[in-house]
């Protein structure tokens, strides 16, 4: 029979999906930080979320800690289980949360890594066009770089939303929430290939509506996307993941002279502030050139060589 914690896990998962419609991708992260927890809470003698307390939570804090987990992964499973006390708290489970008042830990903020226009260009050239898989290869790399997609809301869409006529995509980014986004003609031309003659190929006798299916007619999954990246990055001998797609989209819009306003809109960001650092990026970039370009800035830095 499963115990108490199973029982809310489940109970955590269906108000997930029923009120705050969260992907399938945060469910599965929210779940595996539970369940890591709540075994700690086993080892530990405690049968009832109500009987931990503050210093429980920090005794966990240390074990991740121990484990060599890194700031941003505690912070990740913090923000899981605060969000799941404040579930028990709604639903008048507990009084209080244990994590109440309790910060997270510090981060460096790194710079996010982005590719130049030559990599990226090298990198969207890769995939075989002469095979289905590589049509579809081409298509989603194309518009990842051309949209900022994240790689799950990629993943999640659906033909319906694909516009070829206005080069338009309606997507759903986190918390449900509706954007637009738009798509240059060379992703709308990958977008038309596909659909027109890779994508009837995977699907075959498969009834589906996902836009990018796998090699067996069903909706592509996101660990699969981060796959195909990786083998079409050694052509760049540069580790890629979809969401360098993401910060290369918006380092080289802001590169090109776009507003800031409009880069948050077109990366669905809910916060100015999580835009904001594409700014540093390309003051770093612009500084580099500087140093470079600028003949008595080489006069100055080579000075300082000798």
């Amino acid at each position: 029979m499963p115990d108490i914690f199973d029982r809310l896990i489940e109970k955590f998962i269906n108000y997930l999906r029923a009120e705050r419609n969260a992907s399938t991708y945060t469910i599965r992260s929210y779940v595996t930080a539970l369940q890591e927890y709540f075994n700690f809470l086993r080892a530990k003698r405690i049968a009832s979320v109500d009987e931990v307390e503050r210093n429980i939570w920090r005794d966990y804090m240390a074990s991740m800690n121990k484990r060599g987990l890194a700031a941003s992964s505690i912070n990740c499973k913090k923000s899981a289980i605060c969000c799941f006390y404040k579930y028990l708290e709604r639903e008048g489970d507990i009084d209080r949360s244990p994590l109440q008042k309790i910060p997270s830990l510090k981060i460096d903020k790194r710079l996010p890594s982005f590719l130049t226009v030559e990599e990226t260009v090298r990198l969207l050239k890769s995939p075989d066009l002469s095979s289905p898989l590589g049509q579809r290869d081409r298509a989603m790399l194309e518009l990842l770089y051309a949209s900022g997609l994240r790689v799950s809301e990629l993943v999640n869409l659906d033909l319906e939303q694909v516009n070829l006529v206005t080069n338009e995509i309606l997507v759903w980014g986190k918390g449900a929430k509706e954007r637009v986004v738009l798509v240059g003609k060379p992703a709308a031309d990958a977008l038309n290939n596909y659909i027109r003659h890779g994508r009837p190929q995977l699907l075959g006798n498969q009834k589906s509506q996902a836009l990018f299916l796998n090699r067996y007619g069903r909706r592509i999954l996101a660990r699969r996307v981060q796959k195909i990246l990786e083998i079409y990055s050694r052509d760049i001998d540069k580790k890629v993941h979809p969401h360098m797609l993401r910060h290369t989209f918006a380092t080289h819009l802001l590169d090109g002279g776009a507003d800031l306003r409009v880069v948050q809109e077109l990366l669905g960001h809910a916060q100015l502030s999580s835009t904001q650092i594409y700014t540093h990026v390309t003051r770093s970039q612009a500084r580099k050139i500087y140093l470079a370009a600028h003949p008595m800035a080489r006069k100055k830095k080579n000075e300082k060589q000798s």
